[in-house]
């Protein structure tokens, strides 16, 4: 393999069109290309691994957004079993997630996703979390506003890995909330689950209207006047 390629031959390998190449790198710096001496883009190995690595995960059900900041994102070392490194990353999600560090939390979950499938990270790290924070929550171990934060920025990154519902010509799956049921994070976990078992999931809550197929409606936070009546955000059980 030649060390560096222009944008055609990086397209023919790839299967990915000059034009998209160049969003690609324009709106999300997936490539990092050098100048030839008469001024031409010259990619490198590691160039192409990335995008095969979005397509991937576009392939997976991601949004290009999100599949690019996944790739980009620093290579994880290859440490032995899922276990171990999950955990690792696991704890990092946790203590940046406990100390408001949104760009932290972050950066563990774009490393989990890039060294896991979507399965996993669900099933293993996000569930688990989730109830463990309702948990930690009822003793007093985490703030109120703690758990929001929490609550929120994981609904936001499993929003986006729910991009490609409402389409598609798979059995639908309809998931909704109990009348009066605010917190939706349980759903949105079994939705993306069942759209990568080849089943279509569209998420009702209790506010959206009765028309359209597809149309997502997101409740304001139920209010919380006292403790003892407190319904967990995570909504896992």
């Amino acid at each position: 393999m030649d060390a560096v390629m222009r944008i055609g031959e990086l397209s023919r390998r790839t299967g990915v069109s000059p034009e998209l190449l160049r969003a690609w790198e324009q709106r999300y710096g997936l490539l990092q290309p050098t100048r030839s001496p008469g001024g031409f883009r010259l990619y490198s190995p590691e160039d192409e691994a990335r995008v095969r690595r979005t397509t991937t995960l576009i392939g997976e059900g991601l949004s290009a957004a999100e599949a690019a900041r996944i790739a980009g994102s620093p290579p994880v070392a290859d440490t032995g079993p899922e276990q171990p490194l999950g955990a690792d990353l696991s704890a990092a999600l946790q203590d940046a997630l406990d100390r408001f560090d949104a760009a932290a939390a972050h950066t563990a979950l774009d490393r989990l996703l890039s060294a896991f499938s979507v399965e996993f990270v669900l099933t293993d790290v996000l569930i688990p979390y989730l109830r463990e924070l309702g948990e930690r929550w009822a003793t007093g171990e985490v703030s109120v506003a703690q758990e929001h934060f929490a609550a929120n920025l994981i609904r936001g990154r499993l929003l986006g890995l729910a991009g490609d519902w409402g389409t598609g010509g798979s059995p639908t799956a309809v998931l909704a909330c109990l009348p009066g049921e605010a917190h939706d994070l349980g759903l949105l976990l079994l939705g993306i689950l069942l759209a990568r078992r080849a089943r279509l999931a569209d998420h009702l809550s209790r506010s959206r209207h009765t028309t359209g197929n597809t149309a997502h409606e997101h409740p304001d936070p139920a209010p919380r006047p006292r403790r003892a009546r407190h319904r967990r955000q995570d909504g896992v059980r």
